[in-house]
């Protein structure tokens, strides 16, 4: 059996150190992608079970991405969490994500939910 895979696209390192751990401490296989280009040829590629997803990337941008991985049959069944500093723009409708959340998020919160989003797969 295959561990579930988190695609974790987010442009700050410590960020990136942050959810890469808590997502393979409960069991996922993790990639971690650091601009919007990147990622869209990441997703092109793969089907994650699921994405975490900053919303202001270099490149590429993270509503860009969300609408990307809504709009690919592939990755129907993908999650995708969508973490920002953007409180206005968490606030505002932001279509297609499974969660949102406002930075910063503390590591036994987001492990937590990655735990959950395991227990879903």
């Amino acid at each position: 059996m295959t561990k579930p895979f988190a695609l974790i696209i987010e442009d700050h390192e410590d960020h990136t150190i942050i959810f890469n751990n808590a997502f393979s401490m409960v069991g996922f296989e993790t990639e971690v992608v650091m601009d919007g280009a990147a990622a869209r040829k990441r997703l092109n590629e793969t089907v994650p079970t699921v994405v975490v997803l900053d919303l202001h990337l270099p490149k590429v941008s993270g509503q860009a991405l969300l609408q990307q991985i809504r709009s690919d049959k592939r990755l129907a069944n993908t999650r995708v969490i969508v973490i920002t500093a953007d409180e206005a723009l968490a606030e505002g409708k932001i279509d297609g994500a499974d969660l949102i959340l406002i930075k910063p998020v503390g590591f036994s919160y987001l492990r937590s939910i990655a735990e959950r989003f395991l227990s879903s797969t």
